[in-house]
């Protein structure tokens, strides 16, 4: 059943992804790509990450119990991602599952929106290469005796092996040392970034293509930067579908 909903690598229609680690600049980049490239070009955004740093920094900031309650699922977390760690639990298990389902839902219809001719902006791209970091699956790192959880962590490495068959047009690295990092987010666990850091650099995107952008620079100039890449592979690509002169004038 799974096969049916699968995408093949289409050359149809750009497809730009950034990534880096967080405080890299990839929400605002992609924010302001979307909405500069919408001026000419049918464009839609697409958030390919999981949202649950996010998601465990509001829990945090609930009355009494938030920092109790975060710290516990933070734990968990880690050990999921950790290799020689054993996931705790089928609970565990299933949220992160969950979390893969609902990426793999976003991949998808960012595929669809590529195939109908509509240029895609994406914030992270899934990778197979890293198990249990930096937008890759997230059950294959660690370790599970439990049948149930070893099938999941199976079919969701499968989802993310068929994510990184597809290669976008391009993917623009915004690379950050821990210090501009830290700096742009302060709430964040330095350990933690560190390690996204450290790895990110060492991710291929199974041969697709990368361009690596200095994001430690102010803001203008890594803008200019991506938009140089982003321009450099337009041209590059067959000729696109522009809005109609009507739409246009209303943007």
């Amino acid at each position: 059943m799974l096969d049916n909903a699968f995408y093949t690598h289409t050359s149809q229609t750009p497809f730009i992804a950034l990534i880096g680690c967080d405080g890299a600049g990839k929400s605002t980049l992609t924010q302001e790509l979307t909405r500069l490239l919408g001026r000419e070009y049918p464009t839609s955004f697409c958030y390919l990450g999981l949202g649950s740093g996010d998601l465990g920094r509001r829990i945090r900031q609930w009355p009494l119990i938030g920092p109790y309650i975060e710290k516990i699922l933070s734990a968990k977390a880690r050990k999921t991602r950790t290799p020689g760690e054993k996931i705790p639990g089928i609970a565990t298990a299933l949220v992160v599952f969950c979390f893969s389902l609902l990426r793999f839902y976003r991949f998808q219809k960012a595929m669809r929106a590529r195939n109908h001719g509509t240029l895609v902006v994406a914030d992270r791209y899934p990778q197979a290469e890293i198990p249990g970091w930096c937008d890759g699956p997230g059950l294959s790192a660690a370790s599970t005796d439990n049948r149930f959880i070893r099938w999941l962590a199976r079919i969701e490495r499968r989802l993310y092996e068929h994510m990184a068959t597809v290669h976008p047009t391009v993917i623009i690295f915004l690379d950050v040392d821990i210090r501009t990092a830290l700096s742009r987010k302060p709430d964040h666990d330095p350990t933690l970034l560190a390690t996204k850091i450290e790895k990110t650099r060492k991710l291929h995107f199974d041969g697709a293509p990368v361009e690596k952008v200095d994001a430690r620079q102010d803001y203008k100039t890594v803008r200019r930067s991506v938009l140089n890449i982003v321009s450099r592979y337009l041209h590059r690509h067959a000729p696109l579908q522009k809005h109609p002169k009507q739409d246009q004038t209303e943007h």
